[in-house]
């Protein structure tokens, strides 16, 4: 008799032979573990060694799950429309893959539906600590069930529980056979080189990610194939513009350094040239990589990389970018405004300047909240941000979104636009993407707007 269990975040095969086995080596890599005299697999393969031990006929004892059927105290979920709906019946099908739909566009929602449905152990794994929060209040409020939470030093582990990616990876081992169904927002970190053990050390399997922007610089979004299931079901912004998003315009807006500012840039400019030059003497295939590595041990390529880090954070606290962001606030007196800056210290420069909140990734829950809600209830007329609202988290009502500052990233690009594609009858969206001329800033600002999102951008001066 074949017996399948789980051990630490792996599968155990008991009871099989060399000879048998190779009718199973296509449903997981398995190695001989001659520790315990037993064939061992990652958790990951679960659905696919059931499926194959089944069509194969052996008889054989799953001793694999803990989980079990959940009952829902109260459903009050808002009707889906029609692209939800689709992206929930796509889902169902397989039961396993991820859904992209753009920021505001409902995928907590589809999720859960999709819970409500299953009425089964589910685990919730998101990014950071408050979108774990997050998830919980939205199942409190959908679904009448108090989640448990794991992470943010709490090990409240229930039938329908919450937790981070980081925790999931450490806890993975004892909590990978107790929940059928698992659900990853913003999926597109979990490909990581350590986040991944998340989806590896899970027998789930049934498994849900959700993300507006799969792609990854890295190319490791291809694995979400693996650790998940394909893309099941795609909406882009342009098929929801105007119809479930607001419609919008994105306005690129050129300034200048001042004349000191641009001296300076200048001299870093050099400082760094001179130093890849000289290097590329001697080794042509000399590159950033190479640069930042010998920076640990050699003080010429580390006062090269501080002119590469001042370089930048001139871009990015060019002091034109307030004087237009002043412009803008006037231009939209009266309506709350969203800025994404490109660093801490700009973030606190426009903060200090406008009187504004200002919210970084140290900052506590409470304190988020707090400048959340005072935006939403008007007390603050704008807040600055740097990363960490660029996804995930919910935000009130916005519809004027102001860029100083950010990566190459098309995904962030996307992500930020979305904050204020939330639709609200015909009151139409508004970015504007404030970009140092001449500069590296420029050619990052090109990168991020080649996506599709971003087509029709129209540039002015202020």
């Amino acid at each position: 008799m074949l017996e399948l269990t789980f051990d630490q975040g792996t599968l155990l095969l008991r009871g099989v032979s060399r000879q048998s086995l190779a009718r199973l080596e296509e449903s997981a890599p398995w190695v001989w573990d001659p520790r315990v005299g037993q064939w061992r697999c990652d958790a990951l393969y679960y659905r696919a060694i059931c499926d194959r031990l089944n069509a194969a006929g052996f008889h054989w004892t799953d001793r694999v799950p803990a989980w079990h059927a959940v009952q829902w105290p109260r459903l009050a979920i808002h009707p889906l429309r029609a692209d939800q709906r689709s992206a929930l019946d796509s889902w169902w099908t397989t039961q396993q893959g991820c859904i992209v739909m753009p920021t505001g566009t409902g995928k907590t929602e589809v999720a859960l539906a999709i819970m409500a449905r299953s009425a089964t152990s589910t685990l919730v794994v998101a990014p950071v600590r408050d979108l774990m929060y997050q998830w919980h209040r939205r199942i409190l409020s959908g679904l009448g069930f108090d989640a448990g939470i794991i992470g943010d030093n709490l090990f409240q582990v229930r039938p329908v529980s919450a937790t981070t990616y980081d925790s999931a990876c450490i806890h993975m081992d004892r909590l990978g056979n107790q929940f059928e169904l698992i659900v990853f927002d913003e999926c597109h970190h979990l490909p990581g080189e350590i986040r991944r053990d998340a989806a590896r050390m899970s027998a789930a399997p049934r498994r849900l990610g959700l993300t507006a922007t799969p792609e990854r610089a890295d190319g490791r979004h291809a694995d979400l194939d693996w650790l998940i299931g394909p893309t099941v079901y795609h909406l882009r912004i342009a098929e929801a513009r105007g119809a479930t998003l607001a419609d919008y315009d994105v306005v690129r807006i050129p300034v200048h350094l001042s004349d000191d500012e641009q001296r300076r840039y200048d001299e870093c400019s050099r400082t760094v040239r001179q130093y890849v030059a000289e290097r590329r003497k001697d080794d042509p295939q000399f590159t950033w990589q190479s640069l930042c590595g010998e920076s640990a041990a050699a003080p010429a390529a580390r006062h090269a990389l501080r002119a590469w880090h001042a370089k930048k954070s001139i871009e990015d606290r060019a002091v034109e970018k307030l004087r237009v962001l002043e412009d803008i606030f006037r231009l939209h007196s009266g309506e709350p405004c969203l800025v994404f800056a490109g660093s801490n210290a700009m973030a606190r420069d426009v903060s200090l300047r406008f009187l504004i909140p200002c919210l970084l990734n140290h900052c506590g829950k409470h304190e988020r909240r707090e400048v959340l809600e005072g935006l939403a209830a008007g007390r603050y007329p704008a807040l600055v941000a740097n990363q960490v609202l660029d996804e995930g988290v919910d935000l009130p009502e916005v519809k004027v979104a102001i860029v100083i500052g950010g990566s190459a990233s098309t995904r962030q690009a996307k992500q930020r636009l979305g904050r204020v594609l939330r639709k609200s009858g015909n009151v139409r969206a508004r970015l504007y993407e404030i970009v140092c001329a001449d500069t590296g800033e420029e050619q990052r600002s090109r990168k991020r707007r080649s996506s599709d999102a971003y087509q029709g951008t129209r540039h002015r001066r202020l």
